[in-house]
């Protein structure tokens, strides 16, 4: 067994609490020291309430005393995402344009889920101001880090929730995806996030970016995401987009294998440009899918350049999302925020409408794309983390953080399940992340094929020893 408490996948820690070799409480207790000591390294948490996770880590100890756990994640401790409503703690959503005050009366779909399923929640994780870029800071909290190289950024807009999980502040936690913000900080820190397809988790409110807005699970393991989507999956009427809940359990076939699949990988998307190490190691993981049995092809699928028409629906709800707000609000407000919304104000509605006319055609040609493949493998980025504090890692060749994210949007716009497991490190010790994407509403082929490639490339830890406030 592992002597690190910090270390464990809920799996695995669900595995000992069955067994009555650790309790939820030892659990709890060594994640709270966790983040007593590197939280102010890394940022990653904005609300930990040490007193409510004992409490619950004590009630589920005695749940499991009596052989009776209440639900599937039954103490293990996990974090929620900062744009996700949670009952008694405030959610800030990295704005000062917020009230603390409340009333914070409401968990959001998700958050109920792993409450009534027992988990030990600790806290609320970083992100940017209303999750709009794909780096983790605000005026609200800061910058948030990486904790393989804290000079370096997480990524976004789940930056908080990846540093968490990646340093062993708990192995669960929630992550929101509208362009990538799943996918990015995975890939940046070494984890495993899914997104799931459009309407597979629940969501409540409704993001203000709209239908490319998805919330799913971000772990140090395939087995811990499908586990919690069993949970994050499970209905909610508050959502009218959700899909009707398929009662299957993600674990059953995890296992199964890749062999006789057909897979097509693509470096570039035809019109990407990748960092040379990022190509070779994504490269290389892909062709690993050869020596598991699946068919493996270099192709693309053939469509445009989509980051204008994401720009168009991304900017237009950062504009919607700062229409009524005071010109002292605004003052408040991240510059970069600012910009695209006032970038976003500007778009004409046959502009917009041109814009999701043109996303209908991409779902479309995704749609026939996988009637010849079952996967689509890229990287799930064209580069390794940069400096934190920056919304782009060049200056003279990117404006938004959109231009440095070219592998994940287009998936949003279409709501495919798409997901980043690591695949290598660079000569500079950075995760690298390849990019599985399947059909919509086929879940559970996406973790079944990253649970094929993990079994080859388990998920590396980064070294903490050398990490001090």
């Amino acid at each position: 067994m592992k002597t690190d408490l910090c270390s464990l996948t809920a799996t695995e820690l669900l595995r000992l609490y069955r067994a009555r070799k650790v309790s939820p409480v030892e659990a709890t207790r060594s994640v709270l020291a966790r983040i007593e000591r590197l939280n102010p390294v890394l940022n990653c948490f904005c609300v930990v309430d040490e007193k409510a996770a004992l409490a619950s880590a004590r009630e589920s100890e005695a749940r499991w005393r009596k052989g009776e756990p209440k639900g599937l994640v039954d103490g293990v401790p996990a974090s929620i995402k900062d744009l996700l409503l949670t009952k008694g703690w405030p959610t800030l959503r990295g704005s000062k344009t917020v009230d603390r005050k409340g009333p914070w009366h409401d968990d959001a779909p998700a958050v109920a889920r792993l409450r009534e399923h027992g988990a030990v929640l600790l806290g609320k994780t970083t992100t940017p101001e209303f999750g709009w870029k794909g780096v983790t800071d605000s005026p609200l909290t800061g910058i948030t880090r990486n904790p393989w190289n804290p000079k370096m950024t997480p990524g976004g807009s789940s930056g908080g929730s990846a540093a968490a999980v990646a340093s062993g502040m708990g192995p669960l936690t929630v992550g929101t995806d509208g362009g990538g913000s799943i996918r990015i900080p995975c890939a940046f820190t070494g984890l495993f996030g899914l997104k799931p397809s459009f309407g597979r988790v629940p969501a409540w409110p409704l993001s203000p970016f709209g239908t490319v807005a998805h919330v799913g699970p971000m772990t140090r393991s395939v087995a811990d995401a499908a586990l919690m989507l069993n949970v994050l999956s499970l209905p909610d009427a508050r959502d009218w987009l959700a899909l009707p809940h398929d009662a299957r359990d993600y674990r059953i076939g995890l296992d199964e294998g890749v062999e006789g699949l057909r897979i097509a990988y693509s470096a570039d998307l035809g019109y990407a440009e990748v960092e040379p190490e990022v190509a070779a190691l994504a490269k290389q993981a892909a062709m690993r899918f050869a020596e598991l049995g699946a068919h493996v092809e270099e192709t693309d699928p053939d469509f445009e350049n989509a980051g204008p028409m994401f720009a168009t629906h991304w900017f237009a709800g950062a504009a919607s999302l700062l229409r009524n707000f005071t010109p002292a609000q605004r003052r408040l407000i991240d510059p970069g925020l600012r910009e695209v919304a006032a970038q976003g104000a500007k778009i004409g509605t046959l502009d917009y409408l041109d814009a999701v006319y043109r996303r209908g055609q991409l779902g479309l040609q995704m749609n026939r794309f996988h009637q010849s493949y079952d996967l689509l493998l890229t990287p799930t980025l064209p580069l390794a983390a940069f400096e934190a504090g920056r919304e782009v890692a060049n200056l003279l060749k990117e404006k938004r953080w959109t231009d440095w994210s070219p592998f994940s949007y287009p998936f949003n716009l279409t709501q495919q399940p798409a997901a980043s497991i690591p695949c290598g490190l660079t000569k500079k010790g950075l995760p690298v992340g390849l990019h599985i994407v399947g059909p919509r509403y086929a879940d559970a082929l996406v973790l079944r094929a990253a649970r094929a490639f993990e079994a080859l490339q388990p998920v590396a830890l980064p070294d903490l020893s050398k990490l001090r406030a």
